[in-house]
């Protein structure tokens, strides 16, 4: 077990090509301009980017976002500690890159204790095995009547570089659905890290020249996912956010993907969102009632983990969060 280069991980993600994204150079290198260490510890048997962040007193918090890749070892774990000792950890995060019904190891190995997650835990997950209208069958009625009334609506899918324009887009939905918004540069980096291997695709639903609907979609070996979206007020009667779905869709099986993950939404199961969906609003539930026609099964990742370093100083981190969220909540 070895402390990688950037080179010497992405040779080794080779041998896993269904590795996740959030496991890649790529990934570590956008976090790294957001304050974020990468670092990549790995050997035949897998491996994990490892992500630090300072706070004060010269400590730092890790997290290991959907990995690790392959079957590591204990001595894999041994100096995955070590390096988070070296580096002052208070706690490493680790969200394995796992379904809830898989096999969990981390659920009955002593010093992990479960967390609260980073990433949504649930999700909805469209196949996109067989052809297109493979994908329509398996639609709710609904949704597949909007995705055919948007051609007959003339609403157009347009490949754009226009970073500026979604942007611009994504800031009025933020607006308009209250939720919060990246800066600009961020969109931007995303998407020249992840464009030279035609990893990222932006996409916008246009009328008559006019953005209506974009999104940003990703993919990594046989999967892709919807990451980020947003939609104009105007011309809603066109339906474009559902014609722009169908495209990324049809993007990532033309680059072989089997998978198109809608990333996230409310953390219940198939009965209470159904029973709940037409009245709440709030969180992911706003996203719900559009993303459940698409034909997705609900999914639930197997979660989050903590390992302790600093017992004191972690307890202090979590009511830290917990007293920042009440602030941000009754801010809103």
């Amino acid at each position: 077990m070895m402390e990688l280069n950037t080179l010497q991980w992405e040779q080794l993600l080779i041998n896993y090509p269904n590795a996740h994204l959030l496991q890649s150079s790529k990934w570590g290198k956008l976090k790294s301009i957001y304050g974020w260490e990468p670092i990549w510890i790995g050997d035949e048997n897998g491996g994990a980017q490892i992500l630090f962040r300072k706070i004060p007193l010269g400590l730092t918090i890790a997290y290991i976002p959907k990995g690790p890749v392959g079957k590591p070892d204990r001595q894999f774990w041994q100096q995955v500690d070590g390096i988070c000792k070296k580096k002052k950890a208070i706690f490493l995060k680790l969200e394995p890159d796992l379904w809830d019904a898989e096999e969990n190891c981390f659920q009955s190995s002593p010093g992990w204790i479960p967390s609260e997650p980073i990433q949504p835990r649930r999700t909805l997950v469209v196949s996109l095995e067989g052809g297109e209208q493979d994908w329509l069958n398996r639609m709710m009625q609904k949704t597949r009547y909007n995705v055919r009334l948007a051609v007959k609506k003339d609403v157009q899918v347009i490949e754009s570089d226009d970073v500026d324009a979604f942007y611009q887009l994504m800031n009025m939905t933020g607006m308009r659905d209250g939720f919060g918004v990246h800066t600009r540069e961020y969109y931007e980096n995303i998407y020249k890290l992840f464009i030279p291997t035609q990893q990222c695709a932006l996409l916008a639903a246009t009328f008559d020249q006019k953005w209506l609907a974009a999104l940003m979609a990703f993919r990594q070996g046989d999967r892709a996912w919807y990451f980020y979206g947003a939609s104009s007020n105007e011309e809603r009667n066109r339906m474009p956010a559902y014609i722009l779905q169908f495209e990324a869709m049809r993007w990532a099986a033309r680059y072989g993907c089997t998978t198109y993950d809608l990333w996230g939404v409310p953390d219940e199961d198939q009965e209470k969102l159904e029973a709940s969906f037409t009245e709440r609003k709030d969180g992911l539930w706003g996203v719900y009632r559009f993303k459940r026609g698409f034909g997705g099964r609900l999914m639930r990742s197997a979660g989050s983990w903590d390992k302790v370093y600093q017992p004191g100083l972690y307890r202090l981190f979590q009511l830290y969060r917990r007293l920042r969220r009440s602030s941000d909540a009754h801010s809103q």
